[in-house]
């Protein structure tokens, strides 16, 4: 009897171990289906831990969105589609795509912004995270990006050319929102992707800042950031977070890509841009510092007196001191904000901004080579 119940046993071990190689991978399938849903709860309740903001459901989004009916925008992210709340409120639902791991990316946004209370920067209203779709609804911003007002593609955007006063006002709002991410909060916040698609502009063109996807948090008194990689978009990068030797990485890698937005503001243009008449006017940075330092005129669209001249004038040798390629020669936030409230006599016009070692301080580049910086290497779509 012992060993026929010894034998039995043995067989019915030998065809779980038999079973189990072969349903291995269905039991491997079902154990993912679990972890992930696990992890999907996990995230959840890290988000609604972050913020008070509703937890809407995949129904709740398509019923705001009419079923997605108008895209307002789309990144590397996914689309953004306006919406309308049940009381009549106008949101902008972004519905996001190829997120890593357990939705790192929409953790961070909403850590970041639900931080934050500024008239400058984009309010939170809600989010969704059931299954693989996950959503976020902001505050509905009528005049979209300030993209659309900066690279005008079609006729009807080139009317909508706004006046050297608003484009000022705009980059004021801009510098206060980011001083007070550096500095106004509980924890300092760097954004590492400020660039005009980021920028939305309400009713009355007041600016404010968005997409928080790339954005660190640490603790207000700690000023450099360790980095593992480059993060930000080509064009508004910091050279520091892709050239180590040039310098640390800190809240001055966001005003470097301020300094290089507001550029664009400017001159109603990319900074680069192969396709212009003189090889002197691809990199409009340099170009412009060169009318500065001659004290030519500026040549730009919609100055039509001497006020707009100074306005021009003032954000062009603002921003080129925010791109200074050492960041120890950028402004903080703080003091680009005293500079553009004081008059445009008492700001000196800074160097060239010029690819330099920072401990010899000697040029390592010229000025074709100042095309460098633009880096061909990107976390986010424009």
């Amino acid at each position: 009897m012992k060993v026929a119940a010894a034998s039995g046993f043995g067989i019915a071990i030998v065809i779980l171990v038999v079973y189990s190689l072969r349903e291995k991978p269905l039991i491997r399938k079902h154990m993912a289906m679990m972890m992930g849903k696990r992890e999907h709860s996990v995230a959840a309740q890290k988000i609604e831990e972050l913020i008070s903001s509703r937890r809407y459901t995949y129904k709740d989004i398509k019923r705001m969105t009419n079923y997605f009916q108008e895209k307002l925008g789309q990144g590397g992210y996914g689309y953004v589609y306006k919406g309308k709340l049940r009381d009549g409120q106008l949101v902008a639902v972004k519905l996001l795509k190829n997120l890593k791991g357990d939705g790192e990316e929409l953790i961070n946004e909403v850590a970041s912004i639900s931080r934050t209370s500024h008239v400058n920067i984009v309010s939170l209203l809600g989010f969704c995270f059931e299954g693989s779709k996950r959503a976020l609804v902001y505050e509905f911003m009528p005049n979209g990006s300030l993209e659309k007002f900066i690279f005008k593609s079609d006729a009807s955007e080139a009317n909508q050319q706004l006046s050297w006063e608003t484009l000022y006002n705009i980059s004021l709002g801009i510098a206060r929102g980011l001083a007070y991410l550096h500095q106004g909060c509980n924890s300092r916040i760097l954004h590492f992707d400020i660039k005009p698609h980021n920028i939305l502009l309400d009713q009355n063109y007041c600016p404010k800042i968005s997409d928080f996807g790339l954005a660190k948090i640490c603790p207000r008194e700690e000023s450099i950031v360790s980095m593992l990689g480059a993060r930000g978009t080509a064009g508004y990068i910091a050279p520091e977070l892709v050239i180590r030797n040039i310098g640390r990485v800190s809240h001055k890698s966001d005003v470097y890509s301020y300094g290089m937005m507001v550029l664009e503001m400017v001159g109603g243009r990319k900074n680069v841009e192969v396709g212009v008449d003189r090889t002197s006017e691809i990199y409009f940075p340099h170009w412009i510092h060169q009318r500065l330092n001659l004290q030519e005129e500026l040549g730009l669209c919609g100055i039509a007196n001497e006020e707009d001249e100074g306005i021009a004038k003032k954000m062009i040798i603002i921003s080129l001191w925010c791109i200074q390629i050492d960041p120890r020669d950028r402004p903080p936030m703080t003091q680009v904000l005293e500079m553009l409230k004081g008059s445009v006599e008492t700001l000196q016009i800074p160097p060239k901004p010029t690819l330099s070692s920072p401990s010899s301080r000697s040029p390592i580049a010229t000025t074709n080579d100042s095309l460098l910086l633009q880096f061909d290497v990107t976390t986010t779509s424009v």
